[in-house]
C-alpha cells in the first residue's frame, strides 16, 4: 500500500561493458537512451522522453564534462548538460532541485473510518481521493505529478495521535526528566503529523503542552509555507503558538541543541538519495556516475572507490558485521568470468549514504536526542539491484513504475526501501554510546496496537485499514 504500483514502462536501452576510450579514469560505461531534454506535447507523453539514434552526431569528449553536485545543479534553471555526477548528486537533484526537482504535495480530507463498510469500501474511496486530485493536474496531459497518500495523511489524526503517545510516554519515564518536550520533525510536507501531535497533546496533556515545542525543519521554501499555512487557516483558538519553522536542510545544520528532544522522519528517509556501487570480480566496489551528455542522453560511469562518504559508508557497514549478498561466493563469478561475454560487474547495489549522514549530524548536533523514523522495509517493482529503489510517476490514473532511476528530473518519485536492521546497527555504532539506550525496530502494526487508537480505524466489518495497510512500514526507535 502507499505509492500503489500499477502497470509498468521499459525505458531505454542497455550497453555494458569495459570501457577505455575518452576517459582514462573510468572503469566501466553503461548507457542509458534516455533523455532530460524532454517537453510534454499532446501527441504523446512517452515519446517525449525517448530520444532518437544520434549515434551519427558528434559527441564532446567526456573528460571534458563538468564534475558537479547537487548543491551546484540547484543553481541551475534547466538540468544540466555535459556534466558526471555521483549518482546520490543526481537523483538528489532530480527530486530535490528547487527550479525543476520533484516536490510538490496535496493532501487528501480526513476520513470518517467507522462509516466505512469494509477495507474494499476503504479501497474504493481512496480511488476517489486519487481521481479528485488528479483532475487539478489536466493541464499537464492528465499526469499528477506527486499524487500519493501516505500514512499520515491517510490515517489523520489517529497515525499523529500514535506518534504523540509514544512521545508522552517517554518523556515522562525519561529519567534525565526535562523540564520540556522539545521536538524537532524534518520533511513535514503538509504539517498534519505536527498538528495532529500537538492537538493531542494540549487535549489529552494540558500542562505539558504548555512547556511543549515543536520545531520543523523543511529544506522546500513551498512546503515550509503550506506548513505556517496550516496555522493560520485554524480559529486562533485552535492554533498552536509553539511552532517555529526553519528552512533549511539538516544536511546543513550547524547549531548545537543540547537538551532532550525527539526527532521524527516520518516517510523521509525513502527519498534520500543514495548511492551507487557495482563490484568486480575481485570483490572490491566501482562507484556509480551519471553523465549526462549535450543531447540530454544519460550514461552510468564506474569509478574506483574514491568518494569520502562512501567509503565511510562502507567501513562503518563492516563494522555490524553486514556483507553485501554480492560478494558472496565471488569464486562462482571467477570462475563464470572465464567464460564468453561474462559480466565483468556484479548487479548494482545501492547504499544510503544519506542516511549515514543523518545519524552523524544527530550525534554530533543533537547528542540528547530520542529518534522516531518510520518508512518502506521493501518495495515491489523495484529498478534492478539491492535496496534499489522505485521509479514511478501517474499517467492517465495509472501508476506507471520505470526500469531505471535515469529519468526526466521532476516528473518521477524516486523512493527506496531500507534496510531497517542495518540501520539501526549503524545508527547504534554512532549514536547509541556512553551507555544511552540502543535503538530497536518494530513492524508499524506492533508500533500502532501498542501506541495507536485502534478502534478509531475500525471499519464496521472489525477490519483495520491502519494495521492492514502499509505492511511493508518499519520503526526505528530509540
Amino acid at each position: 500500500m502507499g505509492r500503489r504500483l500499477m502497470g509498468s514502462f521499459s525505458c531505454g536501452s542497455f550497453r555494458l561493458g569495459v570501457f577505455s576510450g575518452q576517459s582514462a579514469n573510468f572503469v566501466a560505461l553503461r548507457r542509458h537512451r534516455f533523455s532530460s531534454s524532454a517537453h510534454l506535447r499532446s501527441s504523446g507523453y512517452w515519446d517525449d522522453f525517448l530520444t532518437k539514434d544520434k549515434d551519427k552526431e558528434p559527441r564532446k569528449p567526456i573528460e571534458s564534462y563538468r564534475r558537479i553536485t547537487a548543491a551546484k545543479a540547484a543553481k541551475e534553471k534547466s538540468p544540466p548538460r555535459c556534466t558526471r555526477m555521483l549518482v546520490r548528486d543526481f537523483i538528489d537533484d532530480a527530486l530535490y532541485n528547487p527550479n525543476y526537482g520533484y516536490f510538490s504535495k496535496k493532501a487528501p480530507e480526513d476520513i470518517d473510518f467507522n462509516s466505512i463498510k469494509d477495507n474494499y469500501a476503504f479501497m474504493n474511496h481512496l480511488a476517489q481521493l486519487y481521481k479528485e486530485v488528479e483532475g487539478e493536474y489536466n493541464d499537464v496531459n492528465d499526469i499528477a505529478r506527486q499524487v500519493w497518500h501516505t500514512p499520515t495523511e491517510l490515517f489523520k489524526p489517529w497515525y499523529g495521535y500514535a506518534m504523540a503517545t509514544r512521545m508522552v510516554s517517554e518523556f515522562k519515564r525519561d529519567p534525565r526528566g526535562a523540564s520540556e518536550l522539545v521536538i524537532y520533525e524534518i520533511g513535514a510536507g503538509n504539517g498534519t503529523l505536527m498538528v495532529n501531535i500537538l492537538d493531542y497533546i494540549k487535549e489529552n496533556e494540558p500542562e505539558l503542552y504548555k512547556k511543549t515545542r515543536y520545531n520543523i525543519i523543511e529544506i522546500s521554501t513551498k512546503l515550509a509555507e503550506r506548513q505556517a499555512e496550516r496555522q493560520d487557516v485554524r480559529q486562533v483558538s485552535m492554533r498552536h503558538e509553539c511552532v517555529n519553522i526553519i528552512n533549511q536542510s539538516i544536511f546543513t545544520w550547524n547549531q548545537p541543541v543540547p537538551e532532550p528532544c525527539f526527532f521524527l522522519a516520518t516517510e523521509v528517509i525513502d527519498n534520500f538519495a543514495h548511492d551507487l556501487v557495482r563490484y568486480d570480480i575481485t570483490g572490491a566496489p566501482l562507484q556509480g556516475v551519471v553523465l549526462t551528455d549535450e543531447h540530454g542522453d544519460y550514461q552510468e560511469a564506474y569509478e574506483h572507490l574514491n568518494d569520502p562518504l562512501i567509503s565511510r559508508f562502507m567501513d562503518l557497514r563492516s563494522q555490524t558485521g553486514y556483507r553485501s549478498p554480492l560478494t558472496k561466493a565471488l569464486w562462482k563469478r571467477k570462475v563464470r568470468s572465464w567464460f564468453p561475454f561474462a559480466p565483468n560487474m556484479s548487479p548494482p547495489e545501492f547504499l544510503p549514504v544519506m542516511c549515514l549522514q543523518l545519524f552523524e549530524r544527530l550525534n554530533e548536533y543533537f547528542p540528547e536526542h530520542r529518534l522516531i523514523i518510520s518508512d518502506f522495509s521493501k518495495l515491489p517493482e523495484a529498478v534492478e539491484g539491492i535496496d534499489a529503489p522505485v521509479v514511478q510517476t501517474r499517467y492517465k490514473r495509472n501508476m506507471v513504475p520505470c526500469s531505471t532511476y535515469l529519468v526526466q528530473p521532476g516528473w518521477f518519485d524516486i523512493f527506496f526501501p531500507t534496510n531497517f536492521e542495518l540501520m539501526r546497527d549503524m545508527y547504534n555504532l554512532i549514536c547509541a554510546k556512553d551507555g544511552k539506550r540502543a535503538a530497536e525496530v518494530m513492524t508499524q502494526k506492533a508500533f500502532l496496537e501498542r501506541y495507536g487508537n485502534v478502534a478509531a480505524t475500525r471499519t464496521r466489518s472489525g477490519e483495520n485499514p491502519m494495521l492492514m495497510f502499509y505492511e511493508n512500514f518499519k520503526f526505528l526507535l530509540s
